[in-house]
């Protein structure tokens, strides 16, 4: 069977939460002080019906504050434009479109937010309700592993398989590869792929990517219906809303996966894939606080690019009186040094 575990890392202007399974990071949940991703998972809004586009379905809503959602409608649902609703977020945005919302009911009043959406610890706790958190270093290397693998191409499994991971505007690409496939009998080529959909759902869920998902397997499977049932029950987790096709010929699994939390990487970088300055500053105030610890008299600072010092003053100003940033010009936004006055 199984096993999910629970961890909470908590520092300055962050908290990060992580589920695993079976050892190896599956959810990563991520709240930041400051930072307002638009509307979250689960929030409740009262919004205004601003424009309906009836060729494709939707309502285009004004949740209030300058966002927006949008609402998939059904034929002769009896929405009109200027209709107040009352909604909650389904899917959050990405990659430039807006969030998508389920209606509720019909509503009164002007656009804006009825109830926030559950905090991370929430989140956590919903994954495993059984389960202990974990908090501690042991917190902080879970978050610290799973925040890498969120954001890893490329990922080496046990068993000698490895997949690649990787995300484009029309599908989502994991490509199934095993060391020593030549001459590897069919038995140990259906074990590979099973282990392979298996951790291509974990992986899925840990970066939060969803639509269209293409898995390349190892070969010409002869046992596509046994490994399209392996898809059912490894995606089981992400349901409603998962449909598994059958493997093809060419050996592919397509599956679609309803699109629910804001990317992962989007989360941590900005739009060039690189970390983003908050997410540096964040790394940053996480190796002041262990530095600290390791040597409780020492007066740290912290070097980095303007942007990321810009960020992490405020961060580091938490910690206390014996840290410090300067920025340094001229410095790439990855590039940091910590040392002592």
């Amino acid at each position: 069977m199984s096993a999910r575990r629970l961890y909470l890392d908590a520092c300055p202007g962050e908290v990060r939460a992580v589920v695993t399974l079976d050892g190896l990071p599956e959810r990563l949940f991520i709240e930041r002080s400051g930072v307002d991703l638009g509307p979250a998972l689960g929030a409740r809004y009262r919004a205004r019906i601003a424009e309906i586009a009836g060729d494709l379905r939707l309502a285009r809503l004004d949740l209030g504050q300058s966002l927006q959602g949008v609402l998939p409608m059904k034929p002769g649902a009896g929405l009109a434009r200027g209709a107040t609703v009352e909604v909650e977020v389904d899917a959050e945005a990405r990659g430039g479109k807006a969030a998508g919302v389920r209606l509720i009911g019909p509503g009164e009043g002007r656009p804006e937010l009825l109830a926030p959406a559950p905090d991370v610890r929430v989140r956590l706790a919903a994954a495993a309700p059984e389960a202990e958190v974990i908090l501690g270093e042991g917190a902080r290397e879970a978050a610290d592993e799973a925040e890498a693998a969120a954001l890893a191409i490329h990922h080496a499994l046990p068993g000698g398989v490895s997949l690649s991971i990787e995300s484009t505007r029309a599908l989502v690409a994991v490509d199934v590869d095993r060391a020593g496939t030549a001459g590897a009998s069919v038995k140990a080529v259906l074990e590979a792929n099973r282990t392979a959909i298996g951790q291509a759902a974990r992986l899925l869920r840990l970066k939060a990517l969803g639509g269209t998902i293409v898995i390349d397997l190892i070969g010409f499977p002869r046992d596509g219906s046994l490994l399209q049932a392996e898809a059912r029950t490894a995606f089981a987790p992400d349901q409603p809303g998962v449909s598994v096709l059958p493997v093809s010929r060419l050996g592919l699994l397509q599956l679609a996966k309803p699109h629910r939390e804001r990317p992962a990487v989007e989360r941590l970088c900005d739009v060039d894939g690189r970390l983003s300055a908050r997410s540096i500053a964040q790394r940053l105030v996480r190796a002041l606080e262990r530095e600290g610890r390791a040597d409780p008299g020492a007066q740290l600072i912290a070097r980095c690019a303007p942007e990321a010092a810009a960020e992490l003053r405020p961060l580091a100003a938490a910690l206390g009186p014996r840290f410090g940033v300067t920025e340094e010009l001229g410095w790439d936004r990855l590039k940091s040094d910590i040392s002592g006055r």
